[in-house]
């Protein structure tokens, strides 16, 4: 199995970071995957799809690029550098894979895929040349979503932080990836494959990326720093406003109330609230107040979080509504 192992020092300094490079990267595997997970991924890739298609016939270097990086035995460590845990813009991030040299580029691209495709073995300037493609990605498939990806990135890190402030690192980090677990005596298992384990200790650097796609994987500079990029929460990645509510429910409570009921069928942030409904942060806020006062919910603090929920009275509204229909 891979596996790492984090002292207490290590695991103090880690980080939840949002970060526009692992979106774009992740948007970039869906891309070349073709194998939406939720429905959010399928309406995206039906939309975006034919223009990156069109994009990689266009520039076959760029074809030979991603196909490479994206190898049979694993990604190439170049394309997928850990963010750092302050968070950056996505042109300060793409700096460290534009500036990345030939030979470090063509190594991994070696390792990740068994051997060189002859293109790229005399073509200069490859980190450059993916750079310029995972612009394209961030500018034609992410960015216009961006906002939105955002606020469901933030809701996750949300949930995760306040699992972890409840039950603690083994319940926030187990079952973030597949075969992802906390094992206990400081070990990390990172995924199932046979690897050497990696030692983080003292001042050594480690976030825990979310994206919206349904890819992650794991990446490190040196000894130094440390990335673990993991899919949002399930829910969390559908798109449009969440479930429908009741319609009897509409009509007894207005459209922005009744859909705040039924979507704290489990306990939710303002945050996460807003990033499933696409309403305004002040529009939630005050439907949370009046259903409050009604004492159709109860409101929790977990950690720094304040999260909401049904109480009974709640659960019996909604349920007789659907089944008024």
């Amino acid at each position: 199995m891979g596996w790492w192992r984090i002292d207490t020092d290590a695991l103090a300094r880690s980080r939840f970071v949002v970060s526009p490079l692992a979106e774009t990267t992740a948007a970039l595997m869906a891309l070349e995957r073709r194998a939406p997970a939720h429905p959010a991924e399928r309406a995206w890739l039906a939309d975006r799809l034919p223009h990156y298609r069109a994009h990689l016939a266009a520039d076959p270097v760029a074809a030979a690029l991603v196909r490479a990086a994206l190898g049979r035995l694993w990604i190439a460590g170049y394309l997928t550098p850990p963010a750092h845990q302050d968070g950056r813009a996505f042109a300060e991030e793409l700096a460290t894979v534009r500036a990345a040299p030939d030979g470090v580029v063509r190594t991994d691209l070696r390792a990740a895929t068994g051997r060189l495709p002859e293109v790229l073995d005399r073509t200069r300037g490859l980190g450059p040349r993916t750079a310029e493609l995972l612009e394209w990605v961030w500018e034609e498939a992410v960015r216009p979503d961006w906002d939105r990806r955002r606020r469901i990135a933030e809701a996750d890190v949300l949930v995760r932080t306040s699992q972890l402030g409840r039950e603690g690192w083994a319940a926030a980090l187990s079952g973030m990836r597949p075969g992802m677990a906390w094992l206990g005596g400081g070990r990390l298992r990172v995924n199932l494959q046979q690897r050497r384990p990696r030692e983080l200790s003292g001042d050594a650097g480690l976030v825990f990326v979310p994206v919206t796609h349904a890819h992650g994987w794991v990446a490190w500079t040196g000894t130094h720093r440390h990335a673990l990029v993991y899919p949002c929460a399930g829910q969390l990645t559908q798109p449009g406003p969440g479930p429908a509510a009741p319609q009897a429910l509409v009509r007894l409570l207005g459209p922005v109330r009744a859909r705040v009921l039924v979507l704290l069928e489990s306990p939710k942030s303002t945050t996460q609230l807003v990033a499933l409904t696409g309403y305004s942060l002040g529009a939630v806020a005050g439907q949370l107040k009046v259903l409050l006062a009604a004492g159709l919910i109860l409101r929790r603090r977990a950690g720094r979080s304040v999260l909401y929920g049904r109480v009974a009275a709640g659960d019996v509204l909604v349920s007789a509504a659907g089944a008024a229909e």
